[in-house]
């Protein structure tokens, strides 16, 4: 959680500089089709659920400090785990537990897969404002008169915003899809971490 805080934090100091030097109003402005709105919706969204993962490790790991210390398994993740491992072991018997620590990690990464997809998403979006920008660009050219100076200027124009649509749109999925994959890596160093301590704790302590 402290790491996702962090991370945003430097994130949102970036864009707060990016925005007070005109840099963000020049995206926007420049990108006719509005994709760069979407991407940095996208990964709004994309944080917000990154942040409700966080959160939800950490009271985890909180529920790990409290059986660690002799407290009742809690409600969560790690205390539906404590109740079927009792649920299912018998006094005297020690029955291989792998099956529950493979359904453990699998709830454990379960929001990993969207966070593959969003920054996929993201990327796939900037590579189509790279195509429709230079759709836009190109366009003038077939009905182009070389002999009209107004129309070449006109034609110019067009095709300095096509080129602006096309770099503005890459450069929004390339730099959303990268700082996605940092955080959501932060977040599987997390879950591995999480794990560990979980089987360490119901696999070699007495608790």
């Amino acid at each position: 959680m402290l790491r996702w805080l962090l991370f945003t934090g430097v994130t949102a100091f970036a864009g707060v500089l990016l925005w007070r030097y005109g840099l963000v109003r020049l995206v926007v402005i420049s990108d006719r089709t509005h994709i760069s709105l979407l991407i940095a919706a996208l990964y709004l969204a994309s944080c917000l659920h990154n942040l409700a993962r966080a959160f939800g490790l950490s009271r985890e790991a909180a529920a790990a400090e409290v059986l660690r210390a002799g407290g009742a398994p809690p409600l969560g993740l790690f205390g539906d785990h404590i109740r079927a491992l009792a649920a299912k072991f018998r006094p005297g018997a020690r029955p291989d537990p792998s099956l529950l620590l493979r359904l453990l990690a699998e709830r454990l990464g379960a929001g990993l897969a969207f966070g593959a997809l969003m920054g996929d998403i993201l990327m796939k979006l900037g590579l189509l404002g790279t195509i429709v920008g230079f759709i836009l660009m190109l366009g003038p050219i077939a009905a182009l008169d070389a002999q009209d100076d107004a129309a070449v200027r006109a034609a110019m124009g067009v095709m300095s915003q096509g080129m602006g649509v096309a770099m503005f749109t890459t450069l929004a999925g390339l730099v959303g899809a990268l700082l996605l994959r940092a955080q959501y890596a932060m977040l599987e160093h997390a879950i591995v971490t999480t794990f560990w301590d979980f089987v360490r704790l119901t696999e070699i302590s007495d608790v």
